[in-house]
Order: structure tokens, then sequence, then C-alpha cells
């Protein structure tokens, strides 16, 4: 979800943002394999990807359940070519500290839910507002759909900003965090989940916070590599990837657990 300074364009993208950069009109392939088990069954869908690690050890296609997130960045989504290509859900921004909104966000949040794929929203925190403020922002303009997925609060360091370089220290954060996902969770009924990066997690030692769900950005290695033995709910694996109907790169994720635990977990959180 990290953009780079200008001159560092060429170097990983990612889709929860605030740098004002539109990619949705590069160029490659978008072909999705299948990969089959022992069985013969198809198991996970494999996408193509413009930058791929060269993964060792625990792969994302192990994983059977994928999807993506986005943000204006991606101009007009194919909603029904992505859930045609295997996407099982989709995050979508929303809100950015306390006075900035995407300007996709309802077009997006309406097409998901009319392509049947589970889709939540997320927010961009920001230093230089309080949690509550931002918490006001985002329950000002996400709908509270009793439907949708777990509302997510991305947290990460944010060194392009122009306007904010603040850096609270690892108490203060964490305290900000509790506040705005104790506000968002009283509105919506549901555990926020928290995205995150490998820098931030530890600068932060969110560990503390094991007792929410995590969403976890690993882009060259397992999060158990990554993060040691913290539980993770979601892990997003690349911000160069291919899924059709979504132009440019797109961000691509996986569930921690098989169909039927994806199905249970659906079922927990109510979501339709």
């Amino acid at each position: 979800m990290k953009r780079l300074a200008a001159s560092m364009l060429t170097l990983l993208l990612a889709g929860c943002t605030t740098v004002d950069y539109d990619f949705s009109e590069a160029k490659r392939p978008v072909a999705v394999q299948q990969i089959a088990a022992p069985s013969g069954k198809v198991s996970a869908p494999r996408f193509g990807d413009r930058d791929p690690h060269e993964w060792t050890g625990k792969t994302p296609w192990r994983y059977p359940i994928h999807g993506t997130d986005i943000s204006k960045y991606q101009s007009t989504v194919d909603w029904q070519a992505v859930r045609g290509n295997r996407i099982s859900f989709t995050f979508i921004k929303a809100t950015e500290g306390g006075n900035r909104f995407d300007d996709r966000f309802a077009e997006n949040w309406a097409a998901a839910r009319a392509a049947g794929i589970p889709r939540g929203a997320y927010h961009f925190y920001y230093f230089c507002r309080t949690a509550k403020e931002q918490a006001r922002w985002f329950i000002e303009h996400v709908p509270n759909d009793p439907g949708a997925l777990p509302p997510v609060l991305d947290m990460e360091w944010n060194a392009a900003s122009p306007t904010c370089k603040l850096r609270p220290n690892a108490a203060v954060v964490r305290s900000e965090m509790r506040t705005f996902m104790d506000i968002l969770e009283r509105h919506y009924g549901k555990s926020p989940i928290i995205y995150t990066t490998v820098d931030f997690f530890d600068d932060n030692d969110l560990r503390q916070l094991a007792n929410y769900p995590f969403w976890l950005r690993s882009v060259a290695g397992h999060p158990d590599e990554k993060y040691g033995p913290h539980p993770w709910t979601f892990w997003q694996y690349t911000g160069t990837g291919a899924v059709p109907g979504i132009r440019g790169d797109a961000d691509i994720n996986v569930f921690a657990g098989n169909e039927s635990a994806w199905k249970q977990w659906l079922v927990r959180n109510k979501v339709r």
C-alpha cells in the first residue's frame, strides 16, 4: 500500500495510499492460472504479476481464497470480470484523515455488491488529526451495511505526505488506534481489521493489539517470516499483480484459511 516519491515510481507500488499517482493504463498480461490439488480439483488461482517475488516455502497460492483492494487509482473496475476470475473479496478505500474521500468509493461500493463480491471499506490514517475526528469522517461517508465486511484501519508511516510528517510514539499510536476502532465497532457492530506493514508493526509493537484481526502486508516473504508467529486473517502478497477487470497494477491478498474456514468467517461476521 505504499507509494514512493516521484523519482522512484518504478519501484514497488501498492493500493492503500495517499499519494496521487494514477497507473490505471499500465499494460501487461492478465492471465490467471488455476493451481490444482493432487486430486485434480482446482484449489487456488494464481494471478499474473508484473514484478513477482521468487516465493519459497509457504506460497500465496497454497491459499484458495484470494481478494483485492482498490482505490480511485484503479479507475473504472469491471467487477463482473473480477468476480469471474475468482476474486472472493475486496476492500475499497473510502476515507483518509479527516477531510479526504475517495472519488470512486460510492461507485465501487455499489458495483462490487452488485457483482456479488463481499466488500468492506478502509480508512487511511493521518497522524495530524485525532482518532475521533477521523472516525467521525469515516462514519459520515461509509454506509452502515450489516452485510459488509468489517471496516479496516490502514496504519502505515507516510513519509511522502506533503502536510504531515508527525510520527507519534508507539504508546500514542496504539491508544489512538484503539479509540478509532472502538468508535467504529460501536457504530458498525463489527471488530475492525488492522492493515499494516512490517516496519510500522515493529516500530509500534502492534503485537499488543492481537485481539484484533490483522491484514498484513508482506510482498517478499510469508507473514510468518516477517512478523513472527503473530496471527493474521488476510495477507497482502503483491502490489504489482494482474487481476482481469482491473487495469494496471493490482494488490492481491489471501485469506488465512480454506474454503470452509472462509464460509465460517463470513457467517461469524454476518457478511452477505
